[in-house]
């Protein structure tokens, strides 16, 4: 497998960011980055899809959406719209209406900042997920840079410190947001989990002073998506869209905050009498199942089955575990930096099955063949 380091969710002068989708290409390349998703809020931009190279590196920048109810107070149940080839804010009014949509038309929604609370010291409302009744969207933005920074500022104090020194910022995803999704994944909804920067380049002016607080590069090395592909980035357009999207749609991806140590190059993967699975995959189990876990680096790495940790390993670089117990797989790892243990890697699962038995990654019921959107 090809490992492309992604980032996604930002935003534009064509809704509240302060930069051009060239500033985000460059910035992008500079940080070392495969491939970029733009995602305005409630507008499609066309145009802007395309390669972008420079002293030998290729980036792939994509465009998306953010989806939200403008008429809506406060406006929450933001959605991230994927790989469709048409507007959907028409459809921002219902979300279950808008999430069919997105489907119908052979797209990806995945759940935008379930946790943003407000912050009142900027006037800011809380616009968390509220519609939780809702079916069929493919995963959830499990960690988000930006509504972090929401949880962390008490007064001016933390603001300006922050706005200074953001590499103090990110911990890990919110503990309710980890709690929600494990729920749903005891569900039997197949819930694929991203990261997502939520780049805006704030452009913060005080009288005279005037700065660029989290400016686009600095989200960029900091919480990415590593998409897990059969294949390198082609240079066929259509080609590796519709691989990139493959890959989100499937799980076959892990969370990297790559700020404190390159996330690069984890695996986490499974193999049994039935064959091998990767992070999304789905594994039949009638015999012993051995897990395996390939840091980039020696740490805190914990094991996960059904959202509760049983094992943890300190002094491994690989990490191994056999089980014979069928149940929901993911791995959560953690590292100590600027005098804080914060979080570093977090996986999608692997689905441990007992025989015949099937999910429905749009439903979570059981069903026998598994049938995937076209891009």
């Amino acid at each position: 497998m090809h490992e492309l380091v992604t980032n996604l969710h930002m935003h534009t002068r064509y809704s509240d960011g302060s930069g051009l989708h060239a500033d985000i290409a460059r910035a992008a390349l500079q940080a070392g980055l495969d491939v970029v998703i733009v995602t305005d809020h409630n507008v499609l931009v066309n145009g802007f899809e395309g390669y972008h190279r420079k002293n030998g590196k290729t980036l792939l920048m994509l465009i998306g959406e953010e989806v939200h109810d403008q008429a809506r107070l406060p406006q929450k149940s933001h959605l991230l719209v994927l790989g469709c080839n048409r507007e959907m804010a028409r459809f921002a009014d219902d979300p279950q209406r808008l999430i069919d949509r997105v489907r119908e038309s052979g797209g990806l929604s995945f759940i935008a900042h379930p946790r943003d609370p407000a912050l009142p010291l900027f006037h800011e409302e809380d616009i968390s997920w509220d519609d939780w009744q809702v079916t069929g969207y493919t995963g959830i933005e499990l960690w988000n840079g930006l509504s972090e920074l929401k949880t962390q500022i008490k007064n001016w104090g933390d603001a300006i410190f922050y706005g200074f020194f953001p590499q103090y910022l990110a911990h890990g995803p919110h503990p309710e947001v980890l709690a929600r999704w494990d729920d749903l994944l005891r569900q039997d909804h197949k819930v694929v989990a991203i990261g997502g920067s939520d780049a805006h380049a704030l452009d913060i002016r005080l009288g005279p002073f005037r700065r660029i607080i989290y400016p686009y590069e600095f989200h960029f090395r900091a919480i990415n998506t590593h998409l897990l592909t059969p294949e390198p980035l082609s240079g066929d357009l259509t080609a590796d869209r519709k691989m990139i999207y493959q890959a989100f749609q499937q799980g076959h991806c892990f969370i990297g905050y790559d700020l404190p140590a390159p996330t690069h190059g984890f695996r986490f993967s499974a193999q049994g009498k039935n064959g091998k699975a990767i992070m999304g995959d789905e594994l039949m189990m009638d015999s012993a199942i051995t897990l395996q876990i390939r840091l980039p680096l020696k740490t805190e790495c914990n094991l996960l089955k059904d959202g509760k940790v049983i094992k943890t390993w300190t002094t491994h670089e690989v990490c191994t575990h056999i089980t014979r117990e069928p149940g929901i797989y993911r791995v959560e790892c953690y590292l100590n930096y600027l005098g804080k243990r914060r979080g570093w890697i977090f996986s999608n699962p692997i689905y441990l099955r007992p025989p015949r038995w099937r999910t429905n990654p749009f439903q979570g019921s059981q069903w026998s063949q598994t049938t995937l959107p076209a891009f």
